[in-house]
């Protein structure tokens, strides 16, 4: 008979769990949930903010991030998962981190969508191993957001939108944002 100390018991239950945390997902309703959550947010966007279904629309695809969580006192971080659609349907899913040092306190989340206006910016997005937001974003801001679709040339190959912001820190970019395809 094998006898099983506490100690024994503890860490397998330990492993157990971090094998649950660390799984790829396959066979669970995460793609369910995100979608859900991306739907929400889609239809929020296009009732809120009416241009953007036009820039949408007019996009390669775009990149609907519903919810970011946001912490830091200090040293900080950020983390939310989304969906790419491209025509509306979804093709992949992702990941969002941050991570940030200096004088910061606080809590927020907001949600963002970045829209790819050329098909070369989408690709070069989907190819990466991990695509950092950087100088080529165009911000456009929530009050923009009725004629946003309007204003948006090929000259912006990806236009980001960042809305919905709750909390105390005080503004919300992405710059430093990393995104990574995951399996839900």
């Amino acid at each position: 008979m094998i006898e099983l100390s506490r100690r024994g018991l503890l860490a397998g239950m330990g492993a157990t769990a971090l094998l649950a945390a660390c799984s790829n997902g396959v066979g669970s309703d995460g793609g369910a949930q995100i979608d859900a959550r991306v739907d929400a947010t889609q239809a929020f966007l296009e009732e809120r903010y009416p241009g953007t279904r036009d820039l949408a629309a007019r996009s390669a695809g775009v990149l609907y991030m519903p919810l970011i969580t946001e912490a830091g006192f200090g040293i900080g971080g950020a983390y939310g998962r989304g969906a790419l659609r491209i025509q509306g349907a979804t093709v992949d899913y992702y990941s969002a981190t941050k991570a940030s040092i200096g004088f910061q306190i606080g809590a927020q989340q907001y949600a963002h969508a970045l829209f790819f206006t050329t098909p070369q910016a989408l690709e070069e997005f989907r190819r990466s191993p991990g695509w950092a937001a950087s100088a080529d974003i165009r911000y456009a801001t929530p009050d923009q957001g009725a004629s946003i679709g309007k204003e948006t040339t090929e000259l912006d190959p990806v236009v980001a939108l960042v809305f919905g912001q709750q909390g105390l820190i005080a503004g919300a970019t992405l710059s430093g944002v990393k995104y990574t395809r995951i399996i839900p």
